[in-house]
């Protein structure tokens, strides 16, 4: 799987472009649409995936939902479950902390998994948020301590790291 990165909005919001073949899925479509479509280029988009629904990760949604066949999937229409969606197999895992609709999305076959504003490298999203619950963004932790250290993250803003990086420098994780 290819993994394109564009920054996009006034929050600086990663905005991921997903590619295997001539398709691909869009996780957290920030506020750029003329950006993401470059990334995305000839290919089809099959899905839209949202870690959660602040504004700086869906502000160019609405230029997706027009298109037909292509499955949006957000914690209120998605279970905690495996998909397949084309050639793409990933999990999704409810991560609550930051917001009550935080979730995740876990490709085993590449070892990555796209995390929203749910943890930062050496950091966690904000919990003061409405909807945001300290005690949930510890559940959540301890949720993610489960899976292989060798996972690479890709939060909504920032730099990428791994679940090893942060387990040894994210003081939420100690």
């Amino acid at each position: 799987m290819k993994i394109e990165e564009v920054v996009t909005g006034l929050l600086d919001e990663n905005c991921y472009v997903l590619k295997k073949g001539d398709t691909c899925l869009v996780v957290d479509p920030g506020d750029d649409y003329p950006k993401i479509k470059e990334l995305v280029g000839d290919s089809k988009v099959l899905g839209v995936l949202l870690t959660h629904s602040h504004f700086d990760h869906i502000g160019a949604l609405r230029n997706f939902l027009t298109k037909r066949n292509v499955k949006i999937f957000k914690k209120s229409s998605t279970s905690e479950k495996s998909y397949e969606v084309g050639d793409f197999s990933f999990q999704v895992i409810y991560t609550p902390g930051h917001s009550s609709d935080s979730i995740s999305f876990y490709f085993p076959d590449d070892k990555v998994m796209f995390v929203g504003d749910f943890i930062f490298k050496e950091g966690v999203g904000r919990c003061d948020l409405p909807t945001g619950s300290e005690d949930e963004m510890k559940e959540s932790l301890n949720k993610l301590k489960e899976f292989n250290s060798d996972i690479k993250l890709y939060p909504g803003h920032g730099e990428n790291t791994t679940l090893d990086y942060e387990k040894s420098h994210n003081p939420w994780l100690s």
